[in-house]
């Protein structure tokens, strides 16, 4: 089986591959087909926190039973495994980043802060010490080398497992030493050959929430390391009635109809969060339809600057849902992108990331943080309609 994007000019026998061994199947089948390829592979699991209870959770990540299954695979491969102590480094770049942004009124994701901070930059630097050619992890997207030199960051071949969205902000420089092997397998082929390869892991479930919340209640962890950010407040309706109350406005996000505690005729959602006011706006569906999204923190892996007119793309907000047709530009206030078609559930903290197609193999351009409103300014709904046409599609 050829393993996507692993084009080093160097025989195998003579190229070093780090694997970020997790103790999930989908890196321990990388390191099986590393080995099996003839490559020199070193393992390396990262020990980022240590609740009690997520080393026996179904689903968790990185927690003691995942280092254990990490090390069992790496010894039935006969290959050196280490286990490299990053709680401090995972609590102040993930963790405490997590809670003071729920604090703040937004909807953080961790994979994205992690992926940028302890695994790539961190990890990436421990494998360079280690003269590693590359690192190979499990994730579903794709590297390849670009026509006009350097490498691009790809959708994968199972759409369903695309691992794109938590990628966005991989830089250009970290992409020339990371390799993806499964970008061309389905999660089916790629358990069919753990069990094929006799892995003790074979039938582990896939890892689920986020890693280090083991109950499941993000809100209980942000109440208990950030306790002042349990303000109560007004649940109030955007005519200005006053709903009900709550005990925090970390315990909602933007499109939340559920949970709201509050009794109305209608549907309600969450339209907007302001932490400041410790107030929680609710109103119709339509209230929660978008145009216009500003950024910050963009990470840019275009070949050439954005245009002055605008750039047509395609973009997600979410990790589940399918792109949508966009147009990327940059005004005064700085990166600004016009959803065509409009868009739901947009909530600050989130990622809004690009892609220059909307299928399999399409090529990320990048992505940054979806910034807050301001105080009082309403979702723009009909700002820079741009007709499909007119946009380049």
């Amino acid at each position: 089986m050829a393993l996507n994007g692993l084009d080093i000019a160097k025989p195998a026998s003579k190229t070093r591959v780090v694997v970020a061994m997790s103790g999930g199947i989908d890196s321990s089948v990388v390191a099986a087909l590393m080995v099996r390829a003839g490559y020199d592979v070193i393992g390396i699991t990262l020990q980022l926190y240590d609740h009690g209870a997520a080393t026996h959770r179904a689903g968790s990540c990185c927690a003691g039973r995942d280092i254990q299954d990490a090390r069992n695979v790496a010894q039935s491969l006969g290959i050196p495994h280490y286990v490299l102590d990053y709680e401090t480094r995972f609590r102040e770049d993930v963790i405490d980043s997590f809670v003071d942004s729920y604090a703040k009124g937004e909807t953080p994701i961790p994979c994205v802060e992690c992926n940028r901070t302890v695994k790539f930059r961190d990890l990436l630097a421990f494998a360079e010490e280690l003269e590693a050619d590359c690192l190979a992890t499990g994730h579903y997207v794709e590297s390849r080398a670009l026509p006009g030199g350097g490498r691009g960051l790809f959708r994968p071949h199972d759409l369903d497992r695309d691992q794109s969205y938590f990628l966005f902000a991989t830089t250009k420089e970290q992409l020339e030493l990371l390799r993806f092997p499964l970008a061309g397998m389905t999660k089916a082929e790629t358990r069919a050959i753990a069990r094929e390869m006799g892995l003790s892991n074979a039938d582990k479930p896939d890892s689920q929430d986020i890693c280090f919340v083991p109950s499941g209640n993000y809100a209980e962890l942000v109440a208990k390391l950030k306790p002042e950010a349990a303000r109560p407040g007004a649940i109030r309706h955007l005519d200005g009635r006053v709903m009900g109350q709550h005990e925090g406005t970390f315990r909602f996000t933007i499109g939340q109809r559920r949970g709201l505690g509050i009794a109305a005729r209608e549907p309600l959602y969450v339209v907007r969060v302001d932490a400041d006011a410790a107030e929680v706006i609710v109103g119709p569906r339509e209230a929660l339809a978008v145009r216009e999204i500003r950024l910050r923190d963009v990470n840019w892996l275009g070949d050439a600057p954005i245009p002055a007119h605008g750039l047509p793309i395609f973009m997600r907000v979410r990790s589940t849902r399918a792109p949508k047709p966009a147009v990327l530009r940059q005004n005064v206030d700085g990166i600004v992108v016009d959803i065509i078609e409009g868009e739901e559930g947009v909530a600050p903290g989130q990622a809004c990331v690009f892609y220059e197609g909307d299928g399999i193999g399409a090529r990320v351009l990048g992505g940054g943080t979806i910034q807050r409103r301001e105080a009082g300014r309403p979702a723009p709904a009909t700002t820079h309609a741009v007709p499909l046409a007119e946009a380049g599609f």
